[in-house]
C-alpha cells in the first residue's frame, strides 16, 4: 500500500520472499487524504516513533493513538483511513500480508477469508507481532544464508497470531497441537534432501512436501523432532559446511560465502564470528 507524504528506505521486493512482502518507510509530517485500500492485510510496526498523538478518520469516525516504538497497526484488506493527520516524523516497517499466506493456516480453523476479518487496530501492543517484524527488517537489511526460511517461519506465524488474536471473527474451536508428527522416515528423508542442497535454495515448502504435511504442521513437526525451527537447521548445517571449507582450504573465502547462500562475503563474515567468535580469515588461519 502507497501512503501519502511518505518516504520508502528498504523493501524486500528483490529478496524473492513468497509469503509476505516488507517496506520500511519514513512517514512525514501529513494532513490530507488517506491511501488507497490495500489489496493485502497489512501490519505496521513502528521502529522509531513519536510520542504526539495522530489522528484518523475510518468509517467517517476521527480516532487517535500514540505512534511510540513497538506499537503495532493493523489494516484489513480493502480497508485504510479516510484522512489522516501526522504530526511527527515516524519509521515504520510494512509487512503487507497476501491471503494464500492465510491459506496455509486455515486448516487450523481460521476464520475465512481471514484477511478481511482483521480488526483494524492503531497504536496496539503485541510484542510477538513486534518482535516478527524486527526479525524481518532485520534480514530485509542484512539477509543471511537461510533468511528466506526465516521469512516463511515468520510469516506463518505472523499469519496465525492475526487470526486468532486480531479477529472480528470468532474461531471454531481454539487451536489444537499438530496431529501430524514427523516420523522417522519421514525426517530422513528431510534432513538427507537438506544435506544434499546445502549449496542451493532451500524453502520451508520444499522440506513440507517431502514430509508430506502443510507447510504450517510441517514447521511445527520439524521444531519438535528437531529441537529447533527449519531455518535454524539449514542454517547451521550451512555454518558447519563453511567450517570444512575454510578449513581444508580450497576456495577462497568468497567463494565459500556464495556456495553457503549468503548474499555477500560480508554478510557471511559477520554472521560466521556471531557463531564462532572469530573472522572466516580468523578460523582459516587457526586451522592451518
Amino acid at each position: 500500500m502507497e501512503y501519502p507524504n511518505s518516504t520508502p528506505l528498504k523493501s524486500s521486493i528483490d529478496l524473492g520472499w513468497p509469503f509476505l512482502s516488507a517496506v520500511l518507510r519514513t512517514h512525514h509530517p501529513y494532513e490530507g487524504p488517506g491511501a488507497a485500500a490495500p489489496a493485502d492485510a497489512e501490519v505496521g510496526i513502528v521502529v522509531r516513533g513519536s510520542d504526539e498523538a495522530l489522528s484518523y478518520k475510518v468509517a467517517g469516525s476521527w480516532r487517535s493513538a500514540r505512534p511510540t516504538t513497538g506499537s503495532i497497526w493493523l489494516t484489513p484488506i480493502g480497508r485504510t483511513f479516510d484522512e489522516a493527520h501526522v504530526l511527527a516524523n515516524l519509521e515504520v516497517v510494512h509487512l503487507s500480508v497476501p491471503t494464500s499466506t492465510f491459506a496455509h493456516v486455515t486448516d487450523d480453523h481460521l476464520p475465512r477469508p481471514p484477511g478481511r476479518f482483521i480488526r483494524h487496530s492503531s497504536g496496539v501492543r503485541d510484542e510477538l507481532i513486534n518482535q516478527i517484524g524486527l526479525t524481518v527488517l532485520s534480514e530485509m537489511t542484512s539477509p543471511t544464508a537461510a533468511g528466506r526460511m526465516l521469512v516463511e517461519t515468520s510469516s506463518l506465524l505472523l499469519v496465525a497470531r492475526l487470526a486468532h488474536s486480531h479477529s472480528d471473527t470468532e474461531l471454531i474451536r481454539p487451536p489444537v497441537p499438530s496431529r501430524h508428527p514427523l516420523d522417522d522416515q519421514r525426517l530422513r528423508r528431510v534432513l538427507a534432501y537438506v544435506e544434499g542442497h546445502l549449496a542451493e535454495d532451500i524453502s520451508v515448502a520444499d522440506l513440507a512436501n517431502l514430509a508430506c504435511l502443510s507447510i504450517f504442521h510441517f514447521t511445527r513437526a520439524f521444531a519438535a523432532a528437531m529441537g529447533m525451527p527449519p531455518h535454524r537447521y539449514v542454517s547451521r548445517r550451512r555454518l558447519e559446511s563453511a567450517k570444512a571449507m575454510i578449513a581444508s582450504g580450497h576456495a577462497s573465502l568468497g567463494e565459500i560465502a556464495f556456495a553457503c547462500r549468503f548474499s555477500s562475503q560480508s554478510s557471511f563474515g559477520r554472521a560466521f564470528r556471531r557463531a564462532t567468535g572469530m573472522t572466516p580469515a580468523e578460523y582459516r588461519r587457526k586451522r592451518s
